[in-house]
């Protein structure tokens, strides 16, 4: 199998094709253009030399006939061919060469090189023909009045050695350019992709990191001078950054959600371990004291207690599952006014030492959803303010129309939440005091649960609390 090129070798073989392409083209018009130039200036020497035999023209259309002489060679250049061919019929034709060193030194020319020459049109034009044992002629003929032609013309081998050479000193000299661009063009591009080696150097460092599992610290960026978006290796950069920046974040996020997990499990087994051990506590104490009903009563109904608080944790983690996989509310048409109404005369029965106060406006206020759901909502507030304030302190709820949402705020002049739990205040298992009792009577799912059923509502849950100033607002589509 072949190796695959890399860039480097593809971007320098383009540009040594590319030179190599112009150069063959630059050669072959100058190759043309010299060849043209110089087969027009043998022409206009040919036809010198066809009139030069003329005597420059005096005796043009004359015969012997005439009663002057004939047209003669004259005067000219080595390797001239002369020849005057007589009329059909005729036997005798004369044609001689005039030899590059003497130029009185003829020869006769062939049979078959006057037949050729025979064949050239009487156009007074020049044409090229080759002669045997003689080689490329440009030759020109012209008409004698007794029906004779003479025929004068120059060897073409000074010209195609002229093109030979020409093209030899092309070849040369696009070689060398081919072996210049190709090493010039190596090293401009090595440097001129050096930027974009750094780029994938920083992709190769991140592509070694352990992504798998754990706190992950993705530190790894590309340079700032190679994130320019004007420049092709710059949107590269950039591009790579931002995704760097993204798969942080998931890995910090998924990092959270193994952390959540993981205390998920753990604070369950401590709330469920809790109730279970005390139910088994009791049943032995009742099996050891089968015969004492005070014992047993007493047993049974710690029992039976325990047994609902389990139940309820399971019903809220059962229902937490549910909201996760995203299972369907229903939805009909709530009455968040009347709602309020109820769930703020029962908070008043559960505890008179609070201020409960009711803040509604004049027209009823509606949405749409799961009637139970919203009331667990609303429960789960006011189940909050009660248990983390001291007696005494005003309670006030809520509702309003903010655009399109309706906003259901349970106030509070309490203590507030601690400065650190703020912003976990939604989670799950996340109770005001630190040590894992029941003290509070909760789990610490109750504000998971109002998050979790808003965030079905397609709403929000959120938290602003300082001392003396604590609110809880749920906001939620019309």
């Amino acid at each position: 199998m072949r190796a695959p090129r890399t860039l480097t070798a593809r971007l320098v073989v383009t540009a040594v094709l590319l030179v190599a392409v112009v150069s063959a083209l630059i050669g072959a018009v100058s190759t043309v253009a010299l060849r043209n130039q110089q087969l027009a200036q043998l022409d206009r020497d040919v036809q010198s030399s066809l009139n030069r035999a003329f005597g420059d023209g005096d005796r043009d259309n004359r015969g012997a006939d005439d009663g002057g002489p004939p047209p003669g060679p004259g005067n000219q250049a080595p390797n001239t061919i002369f020849a005057v061919l007589e009329p059909a019929g005729s036997s005798t034709a004369s044609g001689g060469l005039v030899f590059q060193r003497d130029s009185n030194t003829r020869r006769d020319l062939s049979s078959r090189a006057l037949a050729r020459l025979g064949d050239v049109p009487t156009d007074d034009d020049v044409h090229g023909v080759d002669l045997p044992g003689l080689g490329s002629y440009r030759v020109s003929t012209r008409a004698l009045s007794n029906g004779a032609v003479v025929v004068s013309g120059l060897p073409t081998h000074p010209v195609d050695e002229t093109v030979a050479t020409l093209v030899g000193y092309e070849a040369l000299l696009v070689l060398l350019g081919l072996g210049v661009a190709a090493g010039l063009g190596t090293v401009v591009v090595r440097r001129q992709l050096r930027p974009l080696n750094e780029v994938a150097a920083t992709a190769d460092r991140v592509s070694r990191l352990p992504l798998a599992s754990g706190d992950i610290d993705l530190d790894e960026r590309v340079p700032a001078h190679l994130t320019d978006e004007r420049t092709e290796v710059g949107r590269v950069g950039s591009a790579l950054n931002s995704l760097l920046v993204h798969v942080e974040s998931s890995l910090e996020a998924r990092h959270r959600s193994e952390q959540q997990v993981r205390q998920f499990v753990a604070d369950a087994s401590h709330e469920l371990r809790t109730p279970l051990a005390t139910i088994h506590g009791y049943a032995e104490l009742s099996r050891r004291t089968p015969d004492d009903p005070v014992a047993l009563s007493g047993a049974l109904t710690k029992v039976e207690t325990e047994t609902d608080r389990m139940s309820a944790l399971v019903e809220d983690l059962l229902l937490l599952a549910r909201l996760d996989s995203g299972r369907p509310l229903e939805r009909t048409e709530v009455d968040v006014t009347l709602l309020l109404l109820e769930s703020v005369t029962d908070a008043r029965v559960l505890s008179p030492a609070h201020h409960w106060k009711l803040e509604l406006p004049d027209e009823p206020v509606t949405v749409t959803g799961d009637e139970n759901r919203l009331h667990q909502v609303v429960r789960n507030l006011l189940g909050n303010a009660r248990a983390h304030t001291p007696p005494g302190t005003t309670v006030t709820v809520a509702a309003a129309v903010v655009g399109d949402e309706v906003r259901v705020s349970v106030h509070d002049d309490g203590p507030g939440f601690p400065p650190a739990l703020v912003e976990h205040a939604f989670e799950r298992f996340t109770r005001g005091d630190s040590s894992r009792t029941r003290a509070s009577g909760g789990a610490g799912l109750g504000l998971s649960l109002v998050a979790a059923i808003s965030e079905a509502h397609r709403g929000r849950a959120s938290v602003d609390s300082r001392p003396g100033d604590t609110t809880l607002t749920v906001s939620l589509p019309r």
